[in-house]
């Protein structure tokens, strides 16, 4: 592969759709001597999701361009990140990571026997490397480590130092894979720059690198193995794939954070030479695209529906998902997924004194809340109460949704009107004095003459959409709806609290977004409802 292309074409083909690329001269001057020796690195901790398809369609280009390709199944990095492998686990991750990620490159024609596959465990743990990272270790500052691994590793309020470890080892895997380059997503960057600074003071080279841009997930933010709402995973069904993309944030004319857009430019145009948009024929039938911009452009003017466009990016995904589906049909992947990924254990305590105890009983856990980042579109004078009502809140949804509470009536329009806020989006609709109400607005309160109420407050920059989640609790899928009768909501609402350091908390573990904490201005210690 790669040998009737000039330098200039492998260059080309090598950098293109990246949103950024460290070191272009040394690429250059690599590619007029050799092929390339490249590097893309995976920590084994969440399923692979359908955003894994942007590096897979890079390392095509790769391989085309005939560069040396490895990739890295990132182990120990991913106990490392806030044990979000455990130890016990590594193994049975690493052998699913290597089924399923040799199962996409298949998918999309890419040749197996061009790749080298590597654990990271089979060298991180040898002599050379532990001195290594000793070495490192006594050159970069605590500050220099946090700041590295910020956009990469779980950011929780008391940091192990683990999670300070896990930059300088991805830093020393370039030298011990002894590559020219290493690619991953632009939220690497300031671990690439942390390994440009530091591997020359070890000694060692400074590598190239290069960055795609981050695919929007569903809900508008990055698509997250840890937020379920966000993404569709590889071993999704049709019928699945269709209730993720109906639900999925594609509003008319919007390209900005568009999921279901970034996912036809940085996945179906790079492996198909075409993209058609599937209509009725009384809408103008079918269109075929050869160039992304020209899909962009008619999105934006309107010209292409939202439906539409999710309804060929459906028809599309599915043609790339299903040779990976029927490959994990076989009982020996079947039972491989089951034991690298175990359903949380139940609590069988509490059969001792009560064997009729259900498993809904038992397993009250805030992983069930569907929790959101809304923005208020809308405020509005309730026609039969003396008191506001959100009549429109974006939640990263085709419509949005209408909230009526009890507690808007201690805050004033000025508070509420276009501010970010945080819902709960599953409760059971009803109707509240004529007008239903499709989520709970979470307060911050402290009883009182008069009673103070406000707002939670989501992290700066934070989507309409965004999930909000319990440390510790990410990985959890959200009940479709919270049943009335069980009272999940509050037998969990009674732990809901603000922090003296005004963060919300359940049970001392802090709720928060992929961009920080929940927070409350001034109601340190209030309850949240």
């Amino acid at each position: 592969m790669g040998e009737q292309l000039s330098p200039e074409e492998k260059f080309q083909l090598i950098t293109r759709n990246l949103q950024e690329v460290l070191g272009e001269e040394r690429l250059k001057e690599i590619l007029k001597e050799r092929e390339l020796k490249v590097y893309w690195g995976t920590a084994t901790t969440g399923k692979p999701h359908v955003a894994y398809f942007v590096p897979m369609s890079k390392i095509a280009d790769f391989l085309k361009a005939g560069c040396e390709v490895t990739i890295l199944f990132a182990d120990l990095h991913a106990y490392l990140d806030n044990m979000k492998a455990p130890w016990e686990l590594l193994e049975l991750r690493v052998q699913y990571y290597e089924q399923v990620i040799k199962a996409m490159l298949e998918s999309i024609g890419v040749p197996l026997d061009k790749l080298k596959f590597v654990k990271g465990t089979d060298y991180q743990l040898s002599r050379e490397y532990t001195l290594d990272v000793y070495r490192l270790s006594s050159m970069v500052t605590e500050h220099d480590a946090k700041k590295a691994g910020a956009e990469v590793v779980k950011q929780v309020e008391h940091p192990l130092l683990s999670g300070l470890l896990y930059p300088g080892l991805q830093a020393l895997d370039e030298e011990y894979l002894k590559v020219d380059a290493q690619f991953g997503g632009v939220d690497q960057r300031k671990i690439f720059t942390l390994a440009e600074k530091y591997l020359p003071s070890l000694g060692y080279t400074k590598r190239i690198h290069m960055m795609n841009p981050m695919v929007p997930g569903l809900t508008g933010g990055k698509m997250s193995s840890s937020e379920e709402e966000s993404k569709i995973d590889l071993l999704d069904k049709n019928q699945e794939v269709k209730k993720k993309l109906k639900k999925a944030f594609c509003e008319p004319g919007n390209v900005e954070n568009n999921g279901v857009l970034s996912f036809a430019k940085h996945v179906l145009f790079p492996l198909q030479s075409e993209f058609v948009i599937k209509r009725d024929p009384k809408w103008g039938g079918d269109k075929v695209y050869t160039d992304y911009e020209e899909v962009e452009k008619d999105f934006a003017a309107e010209q292409i529906h939202p439906g539409d466009l999710k309804a060929s990016v459906e028809l599309a995904l599915n043609k790339l998902l299903d040779p990976i589906r029927k490959k994990f049909e076989t009982p020996e992947l079947k039972k491989l997924t089951a034991s690298a990924y175990p359903e949380p254990s139940k609590n069988k305590g509490g059969a001792k004194g009560n064997p009729k105890q259900t498993v809904d009983e038992e397993e009250v856990i805030p992983s069930r809340l569907d929790i959101r980042v809304g923005k208020v579109i809308s405020v509005e004078k309730h026609p039969d109460a003396d008191s506001l009502y959100l009549e429109k809140i974006d939640v990263g949804e085709e419509q949005p949704r209408t909230v009526v509470s009890g507690l808007v009536a201690y805050l004033s329009q000025e508070q509420l009107q276009d501010r970010l806020v945080v819902l709960l989006c599953n409760l059971k609709p009803q109707k509240m004095r004529g007008i239903e109400s499709q989520a709970m607005l979470l307060c911050a309160s402290i009883e009182g003459e008069p009673r103070k109420v406000e707002p939670l407050d989501p992290p700066e920059g934070s989507a309409p959409g965004d999930r909000v989640y319990v440390e510790g609790y990410e990985s959890g899928k959200p009940d479709d709806e919270l049943k009335p009768k069980k009272k999940v909501f509050e037998k969990l609402q009674v732990d809901l609290k603000i922090s003296d350091e005004f963060v919300a908390q359940w049970k001392e573990q802090n709720l928060t977004t992929k961009l920080g904490q929940i927070t409350c201005k001034t109601l340190k210690g209030g309850n949240i409802s």
